[in-house]
């Protein structure tokens, strides 16, 4: 979720590091600093509790020696410790030599922090991240050379770390990686590393990915080690496509939403044409299944909640999704097929559970990163081409999850013999119906929000309901509120609605309604108003924001999560939120 960057360059540093930050923040923005080795063997370190931009008026106010081309950055999401300039990275030795940035937990920080502290050291933050700098410190005396005391140090560490050690007295630069992902890259005399690839994108072409376990010496060439033993450095792996990376001004969640038909268009035309002959599952290698198990987090798991009842509606198969952060100790029966869902492909809990099933039980990736750890983990991968999503809240990659899942459950049971080519050929051409109805959608909530979030803005919580195919969509629209307003929102199933969410309807209380014409929703509907509930109607003909829907699709209302995206959008809007980067979430979510 943090995000880093370093770099050796023949120039000056901290412009790169805060450039590469900036393309970072997605990731986490409690904090953001950087740390620059400097012409006097020291080492220079900026830290702010604000925005990336607000580095530049620290550098630019230094008055000290002057700084060189090696430094490290870091963007933080807090997880130990408050958000405060004492917590936030780059973090220090007791004799400020080794700087250290860190993604990832600590598991075993307290004990080592304790001994640390017995033996004299003395730390200045809260962070389980600052143990580091300090046994680098203590394993420096004992063994001299940078990469044998990370090496020395790293063996003390149980959990998951991605970090960077700068030696501001050598100007010597260090990184390993285990369970979370670190990628370095060389451009003629310039090397970058980074945690993601959009950070390396804009000055190389090609990178490298550090397995658990190496340690990079990053000097003029590198040197690779791994178990103490030199290594070759791995395959270089081509950059993603530069054009695809638009992150100049704000506003991204507005944009992603705007571009959701073009993202359709685009999976639809990837896929589609392997679809009602089966070989687009043919082509992973896969062996045949009989049951579906779902691993996923948030958003990507309603996305498989979707992709499962598609599977069950018209196959007849099992499947089930499960909350990745609990798939420990799940019971796989033979002939199950395990679908991993990302948007990052970073996932810690998504990545956990892949690694926890059992030997041999196949393992399907549906990841928006064909280069991630999770697409390198599995036995083959499904990509979404949704493009860059910047906005932390998912929008368009959620469509895109929906559509490349189908497209892959029709095509598998078409290779099944469990529908014919004539019936995928009329679902297909249900799909390619997607953008057109998108963009309606769109239209259409653009014409109605406006009044709706003047009548709830000071609505405290809300309710959504749906039934059948429509309740993973109404539990997306909850989510996407909570991300995006900080107001608390619940979605249910219509039918549980007097079970005990009816408690919470009053007058004026806002319950959202996804009607996709299911017969026993008027009476729900009904029961919302005789309480003075507030019913916002979302889908069929005569809703309050009517939508397109597809008249026979399997995967439900695909559509009407359009106007629940501008609802919680328009809703955060008007009462001042930061819309790309809500209260304490972050993209890509590398801590479970």
């Amino acid at each position: 979720m943090c995000g880093i960057m370093a770099c050796r360059l023949p120039g000056d540093a901290a412009p790169r590091l805060m450039a590469g930050l900036k393309l970072l923040e997605y990731r986490g923005y409690d904090s953001a600093g950087i740390a620059v080795a400097a012409d006097d063997g020291t080492t220079a370190v900026f830290r702010t509790t604000q925005r990336v931009e607000a580095l530049a008026g620290l550098v630019d106010a230094w008055e000290g020696p002057g700084l060189g081309g090696v430094g490290i950055g870091h963007t933080r999401w807090a997880t130990h410790g408050g958000v405060c300039v004492a917590n936030a990275h780059p973090h220090q030795d007791c004799g400020r030599r080794f700087s250290v940035v860190h993604n990832g937990i600590i598991d075993n920080a307290a004990p080592l922090r304790s001994e640390l502290e017995q033996s004299g050291h003395h730390f200045a933050s809260d962070v389980d991240s600052e143990v580091l700098c300090h046994l680098i410190e203590e394993a420096q005396i004992a063994c001299g050379s940078l990469p044998e005391a990370v090496a020395l140090a790293v063996g003390q560490l149980s959990g998951s770390w991605a970090f960077v050690v700068l030696d501001g007295t050598t100007g010597r630069m260090v990184a390993t990686a285990h369970g979370s992902p670190l990628l370095i890259a060389q451009n003629g005399q310039e090397t970058l590393l980074a945690s993601d690839v959009s950070a390396l994108v804009q000055w190389a072409d090609r990178y490298r990915v550090l397995e658990d376990g190496d340690i990079v010496d990053v000097a003029a060439e590198t040197a690779w080690t791994h178990a103490g033993t030199p290594i070759a450095a791995p395959p270089a792996l081509a950059c993603p496509d530069r054009r695809v990376r638009v992150l100049e001004g704000n506003d991204h969640t507005a944009s992603e939403i705007e571009e959701q038909p073009d993202a359709a268009a685009r999976v639809l035309e990837a896929i589609g044409g392997a679809v009602p002959d089966g070989s687009l599952w043919r082509g992973l290698g896969l062996p045949r299944f009989d049951r579906l198990r779902v691993v996923a987090c948030g958003t990507s798991l309603y996305a498989g909640q979707v992709i499962c009842a598609t599977l069950s509606r018209l196959g007849g198969l099992a499947a089930a999704p499960v909350v990745a952060s609990e798939a420990a100790g799940t019971v796989l029966e033979p002939g199950t097929l395990t679908l991993a869902i990302s948007q990052s492909g970073e996932t810690a809990d998504v990545l956990r559970a892949v690694h926890e099933s059992p030997d041999g039980a196949p393992v399907l990736a549906l990841v928006n990163n064909p280069d991630s750890t999770l697409a390198r983990s599995v036995d083959a991968v499904i990509g979404y081409t949704a493009g860059a999503e910047i906005g932390v809240a998912a929008t368009k990659t959620f469509i895109c999850q929906v559509l490349a899942g189908t497209g892959l459950i029709v095509s598998a049971l078409v290779d099944f013999g469990r529908i014919g080519p004539r019936q995928a050929w009329q679902l297909l051409d249900e799909l390619y119906g997607t953008p057109e109805r998108l963009a309606a959608a769109i239209a259409a909530a653009k014409q109605a929000v406006p009044a709706i979030v003047h009548e709830v803005r000071d609505a405290s919580g809300f309710l959504f309901l749906g039934r059948g195919s429509a309740i993973p969509y109404a539990m997306e629209g909850a989510l996407k509120l909570k991300e995006l307003t900080y107001r608390w929102a619940e979605a249910y199933p219509a039918g549980e609605l007097k079970h005990g969410p009816l408690a919470l309807v009053e007058e004026g209380t806002p319950v959202v309604v996804i009607d996709d014409g299911d017969p026993r929703l008027p009476g729900n509907i009904a029961e919302v108003g005789a309480r003075g509930g507030r019913t916002i109607t979302v889908g069929r003909r005569g809703s309050r924001i009517e939508v397109p829907l597809s008249p026979h699709a399997a995967w439900g209302p695909l559509e009407a999560v359009v106007p629940l995206q501008l609802l919680a959008l328009g809703l955060a809007d008007e009462l001042g939120r930061d819309v790309d980067k809500p209260r304490n979430l972050a993209k890509s979510v590398t801590v479970d």
